[in-house]
């Protein structure tokens, strides 16, 4: 979802307390099966006054998923979430159903999004709301992190989040930190604590595993008497053995997961643009340059790097090269960098018209080839001021500097950067964006960001199936990948007589070219269908895990490419077809949104039959799986 989604629901008659209603329960059910989470979230809401008073259900969930549906009742009314194809102009009617966003800071480059309904509840009646999304687990740092957001805004009399988990390939390295109590992703506990917060239930068996987190008000008021308890976090990875990857195929659909471990890491060329204008003065400068002194001592020897600062005016740390990484290089930076004082605008355009030169010099004049990472690393906390301002000529600047030879990584701090230009420097040029707080905690998210690509392990990755065999598959060539990362790729089998999909996988190394070939059976155990799993079975008939993280990535690329394309028939012909396979698979985006109907009005089927699959376990084997309390110190 690109913008906030908010949901003003059908507001009944009444009239409106200070006093807000009671809520009486907040739970949270999730599945995650193969890396695909599907997340239930329930709420009930009290009003035991006298006259009718509103309630709000707020909910944050992470920005790359994807709201699948929401019903609603009250009193003795339901409502249900119909997916509707947004028009270029809305109806009177529709636009009454909908708020404008809040502002951009409060939304998706954060990592979540806000999803709001408003209600009024009738005198000693109460409300339930159902919420469901689904998001596909993204790799990082080695690791898999499932988040839910607790903050009920008041302590709950029943409070509870179950988080499933069942990976065929086998589950390791389960933890569950503290609750993550900053929104900004800050930890909010003492260094070293690596418990799990009161009450966490962890059990475990190779391939399933189960945590429930269901303090008590006395807990919760432990923990925040306002009932903005935090982030629920599951974190884990799995067995990977198989160099080619992990590739698994459910009624006509697959999806390959490759991760290869134990290679040894490709040479990079490092460029950091660092924005040293007037508006980094205090913390955001500070906190940048203690994150690069800890950066700098993470480079290998074998790496080559520069520094460019730039306001109103580019400076070049090394004029015309990039150095070798040595004692004395190293030293040099740090002073670098630490002389570097905030002064003058913002020419974000100058800026990476010159880290592009260095790189494009260098990897000219040292015949540098595909075994070796070359990237710039760009920073800043504002908008263009100075030089070229207009987004649409530094977004083309930027291409035609870099021209697909290397990955441009980008990352913003505070509430003035221009996020959707970053967002998109980072989509054309193979790299990612990412965007910090200013907080106590931004040092160390830049360093956990370098940390993601720091350690280049393949490059100019290509992942081929026969094309008699499958088709409409995602992406399938990456210029990069990174250690502790994962590369998925999904799409539909055509030959569904074949036993077997053949698999090619080729990139480049340290150290010479490889190949990689298997042929993976095709064979289709009920244990892989999501529709086996006790707790699943209301599913409907097309609930297929593993179709629904194809149509998951399709539409996420959909969308990017849109991002990119300066083409307006091409940006149409992208958007319709996001919005219609959003209207297929039940999805909310940027080109769809939630329609709310009362049940039986409007001669739709039941608002049961509309939602997406429960999570209410993942089999009787979980279901006795009562597991123990965790003692402190578990991960």
């Amino acid at each position: 979802m690109e913008a906030i989604l908010t949901l003003l629901a059908v507001f009944l008659t009444g009239s409106q307390r200070e006093t807000r209603p009671r809520m009486s329960e907040f739970s949270v059910k999730s599945t995650i099966i193969s890396r695909y989470a599907f997340t239930t979230v329930f709420c009930t809401m009290v009003n035991s006054g006298s006259e009718a008073r509103e309630a709000v259900f707020e909910m944050q969930i992470p920005a790359a998923a994807f709201i699948s549906n929401f019903t609603m009742s009250i009193g003795n009314k339901t409502y249900y979430g119909e997916v509707t194809g947004k028009e270029k102009k809305h109806s009177n009617d529709d636009k009454a159903k909908m708020k404008k966003p809040p502002s951009p800071v409060n939304g998706r480059e954060n990592g979540y999004e806000t999803f709001k309904a408003s209600v009024f509840i009738p005198r000693k009646m109460q409300a339930n709301f159902l919420l469901h999304y689904e998001e596909l687990l993204q790799r990082r740092l080695g690791k898999y992190e499932y988040m839910v957001s607790i903050r009920p805004q008041q302590l709950v009399g029943r409070l509870r989040v179950e988080v499933n988990i069942l990976e065929n390939s086998g589950i390791i390295s389960l933890e569950v930190p503290p609750l993550r109590n900053s929104k900004h992703k800050g930890n909010g506990k003492a260094e070293g604590d690596v418990s799990p917060p009161p009450s966490t239930v962890i059990g475990q068996t190779k391939t399933l595993a189960k945590v429930t987190f269901s303090p008590n008000v006395v807990e919760q008021t432990k923990i925040a008497r306002n009932g903005i308890l935090g982030d629920f976090i599951v974190r884990y990875d799995v067995n990977r053995e198989l160099s080619v990857g992990d590739v698994q195929i459910l009624n006509g659909y697959f999806v390959h997961y490759f991760a290869p471990m134990d290679l040894p890491p490709l040479p990079k060329n490092v460029v950091f643009v660092l924005d040293s204008s007037a508006s980094m003065v205090g913390t955001k400068l500070r906190q940048t340059k203690e994150a690069l002194f800890t950066i700098l001592q993470d480079l290998r020897p074998e790496d080559h790097f520069n520094i460019i600062g730039f306001s109103n005016r580019i400076k070049v740390w090394q004029q015309d090269r990039l150095v070798p990484v040595t004692p004395n290089n190293i030293r040099d930076a740090k002073k670098y960098i630490h002389n570097m004082s905030p002064t003058g605008g913002t020419n974000i355009n100058s800026a990476l018209q010159t880290g592009a030169k260095l790189l494009n010099d260098y990897i000219a004049q040292n015949n540098i080839d595909a075994r070796s990472v070359s990237l710039i690393i760009f920073l800043t906390d504002g908008r263009p001021t100075v030089g070229e301002t207009q987004s649409s000529k530094i977004l083309s600047n930027t291409k035609d500097a870099i021209r697909d030879k290397f990955c441009l990584f980008t990352i913003g701090i505070g509430n003035d950067v221009d996020y959707k230009l970053l967002e998109r420097m980072a989509l054309e040029n193979c790299g990612m964006v990412r965007h910090f707080q200013e907080d106590e905690d931004a040092a160390s998210h830049l360093k956990g960001f370098y940390d993601e690509i720091g350690t280049p392990l393949l490059s100019d990755i290509r992942i081929d199936y026969p094309e008699d065999n499958v088709e409409q598959v995602t992406q399938n060539f990456f210029p990069n990948y990174f250690n502790g990362s994962e590369i998925i790729i999904a799409g539909k089998l055509i030959n569904r007589t074949s036993d077997s999909l053949h698999v090619e996988v080729t990139a480049s190394n340290s150290k010479k070219y490889i190949l990689l070939k298997t042929d993976v059976a095709i064979d289709l155990p009920s244990t892989n269908d999501i529709r086996a799993v006790p707790g699943l079975e209301d599913g409907r008939a097309d609930q297929n895990y593993i179709e629904r993280a194809w149509s998951y990535l399709t539409i996420k690329e959909l969308l990017n490419s849109r991002l990119k394309s300066n083409d307006n028939q091409e940006k149409e012909y992208l958007t319709e077809k996001a919005k219609s396979m959003a209207l297929a698979y039940n999805f909310v985006t940027p080109f769809t949104y939630l329609k709310m109907r009362e049940a039986g009005i409007h001669s739709e089927p039941p608002h049961e039959e509309l939602i997406s699959p429960s999570t209410d376990g993942i089999g009787e084997k979980l279901q006795s799986l009562q597991g123990h309390k965790a003692p402190p110190g578990t991960r």
